[in-house]
């Protein structure tokens, strides 16, 4: 199985079909973040505190396997140098959307999350990563990628899943019952029965990977990054493990 392929084919039709995070932000979004008021998200519900950010103006910012029409152009309309990086075409027209519609100057790129060989050392002051790597099946050279195109000092902003969300029994969880099925790590290729994988072919979805704590965050120190930020979330409304515990977690951390 081609794992990129079949997950841009399965983002494709997300963005075709209105997924939550394939929605473009309206045009009051944009012009509020011209006055200054904005704010994004890289988890599924809280935003992002502005102190981890720096001044936006001018500044040129990486948002990593994040398209869809949502940070990227709130970021641009705040003043950053935004350049897009992203698997899925139809996801990086969105982000096209909004430029086209808001008068924003936007780069979109597509490629691989993990090979971001188009871009040089040292090439942006902020990457922000929306939860997004658990659609590739190790998180290490993603972390290793965004480390390298950072200049010193530069901060990546990351959301990612806390290990536990794939792992737990869907149709259990259709229930309200939190029953562990799988192991930690995750994989959508090899945790799963053949059966399980047609399905998620049929359905057109992704094909997911739950990553260890040890690679989400140790992962980030080996690349020579420094934690200075971290706060948890939870999914949204009506998931049945919101209940119980956040599944979500998301990082700062500055390229030493």
């Amino acid at each position: 199985m081609d794992t990129r392929s079949h997950n841009r084919a399965a983002w494709d039709h997300a963005a075709a079909t209105g997924n939550h995070w394939t929605v473009p932000v309206p045009r009051e979004v944009i012009a509020a973040a011209r006055e200054g008021s904005w704010s994004i998200i890289l988890t599924p519900r809280k935003p992002v505190p502005r102190t981890w950010f720096p001044a936006l103006e001018g500044l040129d910012v990486l948002c990593l396997a994040g398209a869809g029409g949502q940070q990227g152009p709130i970021l641009a309309a705040a003043g950053a140098q935004v350049t897009v990086f992203d698997n899925s075409p139809g996801q990086l027209a969105q982000d096209r959307l909004v430029a086209d519609r808001d008068g924003l100057t936007i780069t979109t790129v597509e490629g691989d999350m993990a090979n971001l060989a188009c871009f040089e050392d040292g090439s942006f002051d902020l990457v922000v990563h929306p939860c997004s790597n658990c659609f590739v099946e190790s998180v290490r050279p993603v972390w290793r990628e965004a480390s390298r195109v950072l200049r010193r000092g530069g901060a990546l902003l990351a959301g990612f899943c806390q290990p536990i969300l794939l792992c737990l029994d869907p149709e259990l969880e259709d229930r309200g019952i939190m029953q562990m099925k799988y192991a930690v790590p995750y994989s959508g290729l090899t945790s799963t029965t053949e059966e399980e994988r047609r399905r998620l072919v049929e359905k057109n979805e992704p094909f997911t990977f739950g990553h260890t704590l040890e690679d989400q965050i140790g992962g980030q120190l080996d690349a020579g990054l420094v934690l200075t930020g971290f706060y948890e979330d939870i999914h949204l409304e009506g998931a049945k493990p919101n209940d119980w515990m956040p599944t979500f977690g998301a990082t700062r951390a500055i390229k030493s």
